[in-house]
């Protein structure tokens, strides 16, 4: 090959894996824009058995496309103590099986699929006003692309197919698997998806580009990148819902590397798999994490025993570092630097709002007199930010603020106001209601708790979305996130209207609790309304919330 050729040829494989990388993405956004609730509500049901939640996770996976995702969305149930030790440990071994059944089934090569998925969802993507059509036409895209990249990696690499070049790298792959697997991890990891990293190397084997031996260390090497991913994304959880994915890590990757050296002594093993040897390689993907789950499932009450006691519960020191402000009185006189501070110091208030959001749900289940104290003086840490975002943004030289620099810094005085007011709502209600639910030895009925989780989880989303929202300024994700609202209420009627059917049916812990369901609904409602004020800007500069009023009025006056 001449130079332009090996350039041009770099760019076509670049391109390819670029957009499949991308389309896997598309497609987990469009799930989680339009499902995400009710995947999460799903999944944080599946706690009755551990077939149970195997199953749950392995849907989980199919859904999101990605046992990273769910990984991380599990971390959020186990902080909260929604999810136990050992259920999320089987959530996830299915969310692993799920993974590899994507892959199976993305291999799928029907000519029509792809036109028929593009022309179906760009349709439904732009006819479409309600979020859910429009996200499942966001879903088949992603589909279509999917297939689109692989064909297009399949062209592009034929050309390799009788290069002598190529034979060598290949052939030194398959001598050293190792390296492979090695690749395979790094691999997975820089793509952010397992689910990707095998669609690559199976595709390039079935080119007969790689060989059976490379692609299968290769394979088992991005098995372990994504348990160490998962486990890399979720650092920053507490302990608590980190345990869950070191259990998946150890026996994920201790797994792909036990099976590593298994077949390094013997790869006519894989023959069993398949006659081709892309079929051999996908097929091992597969029963390598349903072989997984069936080993450890029965096992998992010992390994989450263990775990425990090898990662005990330690006090956290004292950080020097944990009380301080980005709010520079040295930037006051440069608005274009001052504005900023105070966005990241608001930002730092909706984190600590969204930490005792979380928290907060626990405690009506099991109080916890430390957690709530620790509540009530985030709340008040949080009343100091407000106070000091206020003097801050007052101590501005508004005679040199231009007209978008004054408006943007009544933007954050706003939204200051609003996550103050959320963090009030959590520690003077909720708190307040949880600790009336144990001092009075009450507890709500099975249906009614069962609602007010699901719309905790519901607030607890809109909340991430919101500080996204406020960190990207995405036009996109405002829209949404004022939609959620509306959503939100219409949710908070409809569980009411649940509460009073049970209500009528002389249901004891509904009466007995009824003050308490009916106002802790309403301050959720209200925590969920101060968050979603932050896309009102975003969405007015853009002429959404223009649209969406106008939408609002059309209905009322029908």
């Amino acid at each position: 090959m001449v130079d332009s050729s090996i350039i041009l040829f770099a760019l076509h494989i670049a391109g390819a894996a670029a957009l499949l990388i991308w389309a896997v993405r598309l497609l987990r956004t469009g799930v989680e824009r339009a499902f995400l609730v009710q995947l999460r509500a799903f999944l944080r049901r599946s706690n009755a058995n551990r077939l149970q939640a195997l199953i749950s996770g392995v849907i989980a996976a199919l859904c999101l496309q990605s046992a990273t995702a769910v990984a991380v969305l599990l971390s959020n149930f186990a902080t909260k103590g929604g999810v136990g030790l050992l259920a999320g440990t089987a959530i996830l071994l299915g969310a692993d099986i799920g993974s590899a059944i994507v892959s199976q089934i993305l291999l799928i090569r029907q000519e029509f699929l792809i036109p028929l998925f593009l022309l179906c969802g760009v349709i439904l993507f732009l006819r479409s006003s309600r979020n859910e059509i429009r996200q499942s036409g966001r879903i088949l895209i992603g589909l279509g692309l999917i297939l689109v990249s692989l064909d297009m990696l399949r062209a592009a690499t034929a050309p390799l197919i009788e290069s002598t070049a190529t034979a060598y790298v290949m052939g030194y792959l398959s001598g050293d698997l190792v390296s492979s697997f090695l690749i395979g991890g790094l691999f997975a990891w820089a793509v952010h998806s397992s689910v990707a990293a095998v669609l690559f190397f199976v595709t390039l084997t079935g080119q007969g580009l790689l060989p059976a031996s490379g692609a299968a260390a290769m394979v088992l090497g991005a098995n372990g990148g994504a348990a160490i991913l998962a486990y890399v994304l979720t650092l920053n959880a507490s302990l608590t819902a980190r345990r869950v994915v070191i259990i998946n890590l150890v026996l994920r990757g201790g797994g792909a590397a036990l099976v590593l050296v298994i077949l390094s002594k013997s790869f006519g093993i894989l023959s069993w798999l398949g006659t081709e040897a892309a079929q051999q390689i996908i097929n091992l993907h597969l029963v390598f994490n349903i072989g997984l789950a069936l080993v450890c499932v029965p096992f998992l009450g010992l390994l989450a025993d263990a775990t425990l006691k090898l990662t005990p519960e330690r006090k956290d020191k004292i950080n020097p570092l944990s009380h301080s402000t980005a709010l520079d009185p040295s930037t006051l006189h440069l608005p274009s630097r001052a504005l900023p501070c105070a966005a990241r110091e608001i930002m730092k208030m909706g984190e600590a709002i969204e930490v005792m959001l979380r928290t907060s749900m626990g405690l009506f289940q099991n109080w916890d007199a430390h957690a709530a104290k620790a509540i009530i003086k985030k709340s008040e840490d949080v009343s100091t930010m407000h106070s000091d975002i206020k003097g801050f943004l007052a101590g501005l030289d508004h005679k040199g603020l231009s007209e978008t620099e004054q408006k943007k810094a009544s933007e954050l005085a706003s939204i200051a106001l609003n996550l103050e007011t959320a963090a009030s709502a959590i520690s003077q209600s909720l708190v307040v209601n949880a600790e009336r639910l144990n001092s009075d030895g009450l507890g709500f009925s099975e249906d009614g708790w069962s609602d007010l989780e699901d719309f905790h989880d519901r607030i607890l989303s809109n909340t991430q979305l919101a500080l996204s929202v406020l960190m990207t300024g995405a036009p996109d994700a405002a829209r949404q996130l004022i939609h959620a609202k509306d959503k939100v209420r219409k949710a908070e009627q409809k569980l009411q209207e649940r509460h009073l059917v049970r209500l009528r049916k002389n249901i004891p812990a509904s009466f007995e609790t009824s003050h308490i369901h009916q106002d802790t609904l309403r301050t959720l409602k209200t925590i969920n309304a101060a968050f979603a004020t932050i896309g009102h800007p975003i969405a007015e500069r853009s002429g959404d919330l223009l649209s969406t009023r106008l939408s609002a009025e059309r209905k009322a006056n029908k």
